[in-house]
């Protein structure tokens, strides 16, 4: 006997194109109108928002953090972020020499490459190292990965960029005291002058490697002698065809976390192709010429700084009435705008806020002091150290030994006041 069947139809659960591709499409949209506007105003707008907006790519991507690269091996043992940070650090280096090699072939004539992160060596080197690392732990994140994390939607970073623009602001009201008092009086050491340009990159890729070793020696040393367990994963089955092979690349780029390692050789490439042309990374300056502006706008400007044509660097600078669309705002603006796009296309922006009423606290307080730090050291940690070792200056190192003592002190405080 016969049965009927009668097939009910189903309707389909998978979203439509339009939702799918329509939020990516409209935000790359928008980051190419804003390209060829800024190419119309100026070439190097145009650039430094490309720059910026790979290198907040690359950052949300990797969530290649300074911060978490010495506060996890402080407080977790844990050396992957750093281990990652020192192998681009490599490859600036090798980058770096051979740009500066070609602007100034010969190293001992007395001239310095002038864009290079080539900065005085003294107490504020010092100073501003130890607090920028202790108040980056406890605000928890650097400057620049503050902005990538304002770009993922996070508002406590907002309350640290905030921060951050207010100790800016002060470091400026007391900006000319430290230049009379030691920063005018400070050496610039450049490794090349005192060794030629083959002893400075083999000393500098050496010391790299040594500070790599000394991190796994750090890792093992904690950890002990822990058995390592293999993980076994599940291979994907191979492309079926072209479109396929695109879209798996496609999804390791957007979509899949990259390591450490890949983020920090991507971070240094970027930093070579700009100081090719341009200067090498900086985003402190910039977000120092913002709180001297705020300053001028609520009538408690800061005045003539003395000193700083002499300086490279994330050298605070004042607002002088000119557009607020520079090089360098395109850039911190890339960077924030890279990262939110980079989050649209993995499908993980959301609008985030810390879970207790401290965390605004600790932001605000930590970036007070990370700006004060990083205006007083000429630098954040992409500024005066992933720029700075590279440029083959001393101050870079004196500046990364002092970051790890104040990272060291903040992991303290947090482990009592977690």
């Amino acid at each position: 006997m016969a049965t009927n069947v009668q097939t009910l139809a189903v309707p389909s659960t998978s979203p439509s194109p339009l939702r799918t591709w329509g939020p990516t499409l409209a935000v790359v949209g928008v980051l190419v109108v804003v390209y060829l506007a800024a190419q119309a105003s100026s070439a190097s707008q145009a650039v430094f928002w490309a720059v910026g907006l790979g290198v907040g790519l690359v950052l949300q991507r990797s969530r290649l953090c300074f911060t978490s690269a010495f506060r996890d091996l402080f407080l977790l043992g844990q050396g992957r972020t750093a281990r990652g940070i020192i192998v681009g650090l490599i490859v600036a280096t090798l980058g770096f020499g051979m740009v500066m090699a070609t602007v100034i072939p010969n190293p001992g004539s007395g001239v310095l490459p002038a864009d290079a992160h080539i900065l005085p060596l003294g107490p504020a080197t010092v100073l501003g190292g130890l607090l920028f690392g202790f108040g980056m732990v406890i605000a928890g994140g650097c400057v620049s990965g503050a902005l990538y994390r304002m770009g993922e939607g996070y508002l406590g970073s907002w309350v640290a960029i905030g921060g951050v623009m207010l100790g800016l602001y002060l470091l400026n009201r007391t900006w000319n005291w430290w230049w009379d008092n030691s920063i005018s009086m400070d050496p610039f050491v450049w490794l090349p002058q005192e060794f030629g340009y083959a002893v400075a990159i083999v000393l500098t890729v050496v010391l790299l490697a040594g500070a790599y070793v000394g991190v796994l020696s750090w890792e093992r040393r904690v950890a002990g002698n822990m058995p390592v367990i293999p993980i076994k994963r599940r291979e994907p089955p191979p492309p079926a065809s072209v479109s396929d092979d695109v879209r798996a690349v496609g999804r390791r780029i957007f979509k899949q976390e990259w390591t450490p390692v890949v983020g920090a050789t991507s971070l240094a490439l970027l930093n070579i192709l700009l100081f090719i042309r341009y200067r090498p990374l900086g985003v402190v300056g910039e977000v120092s010429r913002w709180a001297n502006d705020v300053g001028d706008a609520l009538g408690a400007g800061v005045g003539p700084l003395r000193g700083l044509a002499d300086l490279a660097g994330c050298a605070p600078v004042l607002a002088d009435g000119a557009s607020w669309f520079t090089d360098a705002f395109m850039l911190n603006a890339g960077i924030v705008a890279g990262a939110f796009a980079s989050a649209v296309f993995a499908r993980e922006f959301r609008i985030r806020a810390p879970r207790s009423p401290r965390r605004y606290i600790q932001s605000l307080g930590g970036g007070v002091i990370m700006g004060y730090g990083a205006g007083l050291g000429l630098g954040c940690t992409l500024g005066a150290f992933f720029s700075a070792v590279p440029s083959l200056a001393l101050n870079g190192w004196v500046y990364a030994i002092a970051l790890a003592g104040g990272a060291f002190l903040g992991v303290q405080v947090i482990k009592r006041f977690p």
